[in-house]
């Protein structure tokens, strides 16, 4: 059934850009929008947004094992002026960017709905954070809202060393350096306030670094990145 709150209405009309939708919830909105000037305004919207937040995220390549589950999944002949094609443009810079996108951001919509809350004061930003080199396998959403607070949500249970602590960092200026925003307990949420992580904009980097039992002994971060990320815009106002 089709919200009357229009912030809820626009929240739908998102997952349906997504995909998110089951098939009986799809048609429904897929109607909206073809009777409603407004409904039909708001998908140009979220469909502008979301690319302009694909055009953030690195490419990626498949890997040989998800190409040939894409090849059985899509019945492609393994014909080799066929498979050309479609390694081609499943390559392709945009294609990876927008499919990181909506991969990034349905995770979010199901775990996070107050991302879709078009009522807060200022900007909201959200990171995926992942391990580095496995741009399929998040670890951790980073959301912050429109009053600057920050909420670290873990998707994973790492088991860390009992000599080592995972510290939480992020860098705005690369000449500047680093700054660290605490330690985290792997499994469990860690919210700070927007005094203790300060502004935020887009592109800031995140990520989590293994570190000696306390945390680093410098102001930078000494041991292996867990997970990285860089914030995207994440409402729109």
């Amino acid at each position: 059934m089709i919200p009357q709150q229009p912030a809820e209405r626009r929240a739908l009309i998102g997952e349906y850009v997504l995909g998110l939708l089951d098939e009986a919830e799809a048609a429904e909105v897929r109607e909206l929008i073809e009777r409603d000037s407004e409904a039909a305004q708001m998908a140009l919207q979220w469909q502008q947004h979301f690319l302009e937040l694909s055009d953030q995220l690195p490419p990626q390549t498949p890997s040989t094992q998800l190409w040939q589950r894409l090849q059985d999944s899509l019945g492609l002949a393994p014909t080799v002026g066929r498979v050309n094609v479609w390694l081609t443009w499943w390559q392709s810079l945009a294609t990876w960017r927008l499919t990181s996108a909506a991969l990034a951001l349905a995770l979010i919509v199901a775990l996070m709905p107050n991302l879709w809350r078009t009522d807060m004061p200022g900007n909201s930003y959200t990171v995926v954070l992942q391990a580095p080199g496995e741009a399929a396998k998040p670890g951790w959403v980073v959301h912050v809202d429109g009053t600057g607070g920050l909420r670290l949500q873990p998707l994973l249970n790492d088991q860390i060393p009992a000599d080592r602590s995972v510290q939480f960092w992020t860098l705005i200026d690369p000449a500047i350096g680093p700054r660290s925003l605490g330690l985290v307990e792997p499994g469990k949420p860690l919210q700070l306030s927007a005094e203790q992580i300060g502004a935020v904009q887009p592109g800031q980097l995140f990520e989590l670094t293994l570190e000696p039992a306390g945390g680093s002994p410098k102001d930078r971060p000494t041991g292996k990145v867990l997970y990285i990320g860089r914030a995207v815009m994440a409402s729109i106002n």
